[in-house]
């Protein structure tokens, strides 16, 4: 038999505890974690940072498109179907941007525009990044292949594939090219929403799906003279960086001149009004006028207003586009229904 128990000694409030590693109180939680090899990992990011990883203002114009696919589209769908097919949509570009944060992190960690992504940042890990990225994709894919129809399905997962595979991991890092090839898969969403009310694909879908094609690569390239800096610090190989910024201004222009004829096509095709056919034009000529500015800018700081004035109006062109063919369909539908 042991001896009699000695008693514990209690902790006064006078007890001086052992300091805390200061290093590593002020690490993020992801790296925390790490130093202190706990097999169980807490991240400390919130809803906020979630969102953040589905590029919502990417996947805003990327829904609104989708939208405007499904609703030019000939052919009636249900409209909790149509619902599903939009939010499929939403969630699949959210999958597209999440899985190109999990495979861009340590590029993003350089680049000042994208230092304070979840990631970089250090709020939360690759490993859960990837994991909400793949089940967003599964997700979506599955729930619009058996909900809507398999060909917009397949359009959605191929997209997601084109965006995280072919442009994140190999066009974006091996090609001055990057934007053009890898531009298609933010053209896709309104083939998309065209394919969930008519499970087909059509000229007129190709048409939709062409002008954001053609779009990108002014739209992008106007970004990347006035933020080559950062991009060559990341060693991503982007027009400017590679072929330099006359070239660059140049396809610019070039680009420019082939979008704008191929925006008017949806009028002249009949599926648009002549609202939208006077107002494709107009925009038209506005976005070869700024493209026009940018070609014959001085090389150098000279030509950063031009090119940031460009951008700016890249989006406001593609929307308003959109908007316009959008406003008219709903007319059309309306008078339909009120003629009936």
């Amino acid at each position: 038999m042991s001896g009699p128990l000695k008693p514990v000694a209690r902790i006064s409030a006078k007890t001086q505890l052992p300091p805390v590693n200061d290093k590593i109180e002020r690490m993020p939680l992801v790296e925390k974690n790490a130093s202190l090899d706990t097999s169980i990992g807490l991240s400390e990011a919130n809803a906020s940072d979630y969102i953040a990883l589905l590029k919502p203002r990417v996947m805003s114009l990327v829904v609104f498109t989708g939208f405007v696919g499904l609703m030019a589209a000939p052919g009636q769908i249900h409209p909790v179907l149509a619902a599903i097919a939009i939010l499929c949509i939403a969630v699949g570009a959210g999958a597209s941007g999440a899985l190109n944060m999990w495979y861009d992190a340590d590029i993003d960690a350089i680049m000042k525009r994208t230092a304070k992504r979840p990631i970089p940042a250090g709020r939360i890990s690759r490993e859960e990044v990837l994991t909400f990225g793949l089940l967003l994709s599964a997700f979506s894919v599955v729930t619009l292949g058996l909900f809507v129809n398999l060909l917009s399905a397949f359009l959605l997962a191929f997209t997601i594939f084109f965006y995280a595979v072919v442009y994140t991991m190999w066009l974006k890092r091996s090609t001055p090219q990057n934007i053009v090839i890898g531009g298609a898969a933010g053209a896709f969403p309104p083939m998309i929403g065209w394919a969930a009310v008519t499970n087909s694909v059509s000229m007129e879908s190709i048409v939709l799906f062409l002008i954001i094609f053609l779009w990108t690569p002014p739209h992008f390239w106007a970004l990347s003279l006035f933020m080559s800096d950062d991009y060559e610090k990341a060693k991503i190989p982007m027009m400017p960086n590679v072929m330099g910024e006359a070239s660059t201004k140049f396809q610019i222009f070039l680009y420019t001149l082939l979008v704008a004829p191929v925006a008017v096509l949806p009028w002249m095709m009949g599926f648009a009004g002549p609202v939208y056919g006077v107002f494709s034009i107009a925009m038209g000529a506005a976005f070869l006028g700024y493209a026009w500015t940018v070609w014959r800018a001085p090389v150098g700081e000279a030509m950063m207003k031009p090119a940031k004035k460009m951008f700016a109006f890249s989006i406001f062109y593609l929307f308003s586009l959109y908007a316009v063919l959008l406003g008219e369909i709903l007319v059309r539908k309306a008078l339909l229904v009120a003629g009936a």
